[in-house]
């Protein structure tokens, strides 16, 4: 059997349907963070002085509700303002053989369209799934996809049954194991992963940047996902690489020496 078929086989949509969590046009710009590394793709300015780093499937439900509801916040702030760079790494988390797909389409655009494959496999990903419960109607969501941005049937066939595609995923999978990321979505900003757990004698669960916990206006930040509470820690991480602080409505003051 093709990699094709397997990939969207009857049992594979099956085992997709089960998918709930995810377990513990913009160019790229030239150039890299001193925080990427050889083959990242990178948006935003290589000068920006935040870089955030996502590891992310596409077949990950938490990560689509990031792209969709918080990502494109940092997009239009962020990103577009050149105060963060971005980078996603993948992973295959939630169904392998979405996940696995998903990428491989992402793969076979050109490269200044990666990122617009993978924001639109974000959108579709709930009408994927429904379809997944139909035989040979996710192959269906996908083509529909692969088309929309360009690609023949014929293409979208060669994308899918390209074993070398399918094993720098894996390999990229692999990587991120070795890194210790063990789930999506995880983030990693200026080389510091952002974790949430407890501090000591605290019952409330916080965010933590590396081994501190993160703090700003005085007081330890909430494991909230959503746009303001990102918002803020970027805000503080920009600040904080210009020698000023964050104040709570996202502005920056200078520090008094």
């Amino acid at each position: 059997m093709s990699l094709t078929r397997r990939l969207f086989s009857a049992a594979a949509m099956t085992a997709a349907l089960a998918v709930s969590a995810c377990g513990s046009s913009d160019a790229p710009a030239g150039g890299q963070t001193s925080f990427e590394r050889e083959g990242d793709r990178g948006l935003g300015s290589p000068t920006a002085p935040v870089t955030m780093i996502e590891y992310a499937s596409v077949a990950c439900g938490a990560c689509a509700a990031f792209h969709n509801e918080i990502y494109p916040v940092i997009k239009s702030e962020f990103i577009e303002t050149g105060q963060v760079r971005f980078v996603l790494r993948e992973m295959i988390t939630g169904s392998p053989q979405f996940a696995i797909a998903g990428f491989s389409l992402a793969h076979c655009v050109p490269e200044d369209r990666y990122y617009d494959m993978v924001e639109l496999l974000f959108h579709q990903q709930n009408a994927i799934f429904q379809a997944a419960q139909t035989q040979g109607s996710a192959r269906n969501q996908y083509l529909a996809i692969a088309r929309s941005m360009g690609m023949s049937e014929a293409d979208f066939t060669q994308c899918l049954s390209d074993e070398s595609i399918t094993q720098d995923i894996l390999d990229a999978n692999d990587r991120a194991g070795d890194e210790g990321i063990t789930g999506t979505p995880r983030f990693v900003l200026n080389g510091e992963l952002l974790d949430s757990r407890r501090a000591p004698g605290e019952s409330a669960y916080t965010y933590f940047l590396g081994n501190e916990q993160l703090i700003i206006d005085g007081e330890p930040v909430p494991n909230y996902s959503d746009a303001d509470t990102f918002r803020r820690i970027l805000n503080h991480l920009i600040a904080e690489s210009s020698g000023e602080t964050a104040s709570e409505g996202g502005t920056t003051e200078a520090t008094e020496e």
